[in-house]
Parts: C-alpha cells; structure tokens; sequence
C-alpha cells in the first residue's frame, strides 16, 4: 500500500508545481518516481542505509 501512496503523492506534487510542457511532463515522472522509492522504502522493501552510509576509510 505504500508505495502507491507515495507515487500518489509524488504525482499530485509533481502537477501542483507545474503545469503543461515537457518540464512538468519530467517534474511529475521525477517526484513520482521519489514517492515510489520513499513507499517502498518505508514498507521494508528496499534498505536505503547502503546508500546513504558513510564508508571508513
């Protein structure tokens, strides 16, 4: 479920932002795309600390 609620949210941001043209055409894939990442993420399906870890040198 939370992935869909983040690609929906992600997408109704994307269209309050901007509306019309390829800008707003690449805005909605952009923060869609987000959404979908964050809902996965908050589900436990993707583990984002690989990402976002500081590795010692």
């Amino acid at each position: 479920m939370w992935p869909i609620v983040g690609l929906s949210y992600g997408t109704v941001l994307g269209l309050a932002a901007a509306f019309g043209g390829f800008t707003a055409f690449a805005l909605v894939l952009i923060l869609g795309i987000a959404g979908f990442v964050a809902g996965r993420a908050m589900e436990g399906e993707i583990d984002l600390t690989a990402v976002f870890s500081r590795r010692s040198a």
